[in-house]
């Protein structure tokens, strides 16, 4: 009976539950129904036993220091940087727009925070050099996935904290992947604004004005490097370096850059602490429908059918895609993760897929999925900022989407890609 516990969750999606009560109630009425008080009990302790966990205070962290950036005025740097590059090119200010988030992804890891941040800017001045503004809103969604697959990444924290992984191995795994989807959408953008005639941002910079661009910008784009730096030769764990994180953060915005005051500490952290909550307790949540997964013995039966239809693992990566795809939709990346994470990933592995691999083929995927129609949470955020309906966005995202999907088959067929960093450096097998 146990194994009717995710058609029931999906039911209480589809009439408005908000995911953590149905990560909840589903398992619990179907134990209670069961007559497993004592595993009923369990479920409800590992709400907090979820969230109780040092490897996951790395998120609260980064995402405080994602805010503090923000706030700080960080993201105009970064958005001064890339024009000083990109924004001779015809079509600059779409490139601006990609090229912003590659950078910005390595101070939050957020594509919600990517689309806000950066959407408040771009889109305006996008409209204002005669973009439409459903292209700007579409470019700017389709590019904020970029946040969450370059390092820091708090969907790749949640996995390696769930499937017992190294998030220095994921971490270093995303990076290719990243800059793939970065310059996928760069060579889209360049052919349609060839066909498009698409406008020149502004005049090409001199090296002396590039310079100048790169000093401001030097603060901030230090952040992933002593991030990455520091957790990869061993000087803190990645819960600490996202504590570093908060620090330098905290000391560029009120000591060197000056753009922040001490009286706006406040409400940074009300708004990081806000965010954090909700995050952390989906992860609890998820982790007590974990419990029923293993209970209901799932991850076997499913096993057992995937292999029922077919045995080529080629095969079966495509289809386990297509799930990925359709999941990502309706379900944020975190709980797909937490939830499909110990289902699939013991299966591949056992059919000789390295765990590595796999891990960033389900963050990456779980991660476009945020831009995509109809559920797609970034292209909501895109809406509330642009203004514009997320169904026009929809329409015009669907090639940057499919620049998205070429890149996430190339990294499901040609493991290198994610892998090679990883092996080079001793993370990985």
């Amino acid at each position: 009976m146990l194994v009717w516990f995710l058609p029931v969750f999906l039911v209480f999606l589809m009439i408005g539950l908000p995911v953590f009560f149905g990560l909840l109630a589903a398992p619990g009425i179907l134990l209670f129904l069961n007559g497993q008080e004592r595993d009923l009990t369990l479920l409800y302790r590992n709400l907090y036993n979820g969230m109780d966990s040092f490897p996951l205070m790395a998120i609260p962290f980064f995402m405080l220091a994602g805010e503090i950036m923000n706030r700080g005025g960080i993201t105009h740097r970064l958005v001064e940087f890339s024009q000083a590059l990109m924004g001779h090119l015809r079509g600059g200010l779409a490139h601006v727009n990609v090229l912003s988030s590659m950078l910005f992804a390595g101070l939050s890891g957020s594509a919600v925070a990517d689309t806000s941040a950066l959407g408040s800017m771009l889109i305006p001045a996008m409209e204002k050099q005669g973009y439409t503004r459903r292209f700007a809103a579409a470019i700017t969604a389709a590019s904020s996935v970029i946040g969450p697959i370059i390092p820091p990444s708090g969907i790749m924290i949640i996995y390696a904290y769930v499937m017992g992984e190294s998030v220095a191995a994921l971490f270093l795994a995303g990076l290719v992947p990243g800059a793939m989807v970065g310059i996928g959408l760069m060579l889209l953008i360049k052919l349609m604004a060839d066909r498009y005639d698409f406008p020149v941002a502004s005049r090409k910079f001199t090296w002396g004005e590039r310079g100048q661009a790169s000093l401001k910008a030097f603060f901030p784009l230090m952040t992933p490097i002593i991030i990455l730096g520091g957790i990869l030769i061993g000087v803190f764990t990645p819960t600490e370096a996202a504590a570093v994180a908060v620090a330098y953060a905290l000391f560029i915005s009120l000591f060197v850059l000056r753009t922040m005051r001490i009286g706006e500490l406040g409400d940074v952290m009300g708004r990081a602490g806000l965010t954090s909550a909700v995050v952390l307790l989906l992860v609890g949540a998820a982790m007590s429908f974990k419990t029923v997964v293993s209970l209901s013995h799932t991850p076997q039966m499913l096993a057992e059918f995937i292999l029922t239809l077919t045995a080529n693992p080629l095969l079966l990566l495509f289809l386990v895609n297509l799930l990925l795809f359709v999941v990502g939709m309706f379900l944020d990346a975190g709980p797909a993760i937490i939830i499909l994470g110990p289902i699939l990933g013991p299966v591949f592995v056992g059919m000789g897929v390295d765990s590595i691999h796999f891990a960033i083929i389900m963050c990456v995927n779980l991660t476009v999925g945020l831009a995509t129609p109809p559920m797609g949470l970034v292209l909501f955020v895109a809406s509330a900022v642009s203004g514009e309906k997320v169904m026009s966005i929809s329409r015009t995202i669907l090639p940057f989407l499919a620049v998205e999907i070429i890149v996430i088959f190339l990294i499901t067929y040609f493991p290198a890609i994610s892998m090679t960093i990883p092996r080079l450096t001793g993370f990985a097998n």
